[in-house]
């Protein structure tokens, strides 16, 4: 038994209006955990043994709106990234925190623990490309590759133990001319699952919920919102034995009224369990060392 944590990117609790694609009441992985399919500010927070929903600071006491750098290097490796520097930065990480990732990310920890993980995204050949010459790797490919966890390609994806940014390949087979299986929900969970069976830790990263925050537009938001939660119902329909994370790092689709990122707490879902080892956390920093007892 293991933990799935879906790093869904850019998610904040706003408020209960049109702007807010969360609060329409179209989650129906979130109606079937909580009776309710809106997430935003009049959502109640819940702690039952086999399922946590609560908001997380991601703030963390600095000054400014959180961004992706320091968020995420807070949210996987539970330091203070923001502090640290003085400032929130991104969306890649800052020189100055690059060490954290490096050194002392959730993946490192489980290594250390003697626990295995596995980073689910796949990438096709121009990431590396762009990434190797430029050496600039995002926090999830940087802490990936620092604890000597490979990242998956597109051979992973044919045999089904990886999954693509944005879930169903679209955009490989339509602007890279790869041609990907065609999978479904049920094709994608299952993916998920299997991997969780054979790894103590997966995580996989969402990352158009932000890039829909920035666009602003509310048909791409309903749609990107659609196809994730389409994948998590069929993993929470189909678990067994697992823990289901799903966390951010920042909030911003839920405010579609503007293109920046907001200064919003950041929903904490947890389903399974040992959702309980999460009823203490208050911030984004706060969810390593929970992934980690709950992996122990």
């Amino acid at each position: 038994m293991g933990v799935i944590f879906f790093f869904v990117d850019g998610m904040g609790i706003g408020t209960s209006d049109t702007h807010n694609p969360l609060s329409q009441g179209k989650l129906t992985f979130f109606q079937e955990l909580s009776g309710s399919g809106s997430l935003d500010i009049n959502t109640p927070s819940s702690t039952s043994p086999n399922f946590v929903y609560t908001p997380v600071d991601a703030c963390l006491g600095v000054e400014g709106l959180p961004q992706s750098g320091t968020g995420q290097t807070a949210l996987f490796t539970g330091i203070n990234a923001s502090k640290h520097l003085g400032k929130h930065f991104g969306p890649y990480p800052h020189s100055g925190i690059k060490p954290f990732l490096e050194h002392e990310s959730i993946f490192h920890k489980l290594t250390e623990a003697g626990l295995s993980s596995a980073f689910l995204n796949a990438y096709p050949p121009i990431f590396f490309e762009h990434a190797k010459r430029r050496n600039r790797w995002s926090c999830t490919t940087l802490m990936t590759k620092s604890a000597g966890i490979p990242l998956r390609t597109t051979s992973h994806v044919m045999d089904g133990t990886a999954v693509t940014a944005e879930l169903f390949g679209n955009y490989w087979r339509e602007k890279l001319g790869i041609n990907l299986p065609k999978r479904g929900p049920k094709e994608i969970a299952q993916i998920v699952l299997d991997m969780a069976d054979e790894h103590d830790f997966v995580l996989y990263e969402y990352y158009l919920t932000d890039k829909a925050g920035h666009d602003m537009n509310p048909q791409f938001a309903d749609e990107i919102l659609s196809a994730l939660d389409s994948v998590i119902y069929e993993i929470l329909l189909h678990n067994t034995s697992h823990t289901f994370l799903l966390c951010s790092d920042h909030g911003n689709i839920e405010d579609l009224s503007t293109k920046t990122h907001t200064f919003n707490a950041v929903p904490l879902i947890v389903s399974g369990k040992n959702a309980s080892s999460f009823k203490e956390c208050t911030s984004i920093m706060d969810i390593p060392n929970a992934i980690l007892n709950t992996c122990k």
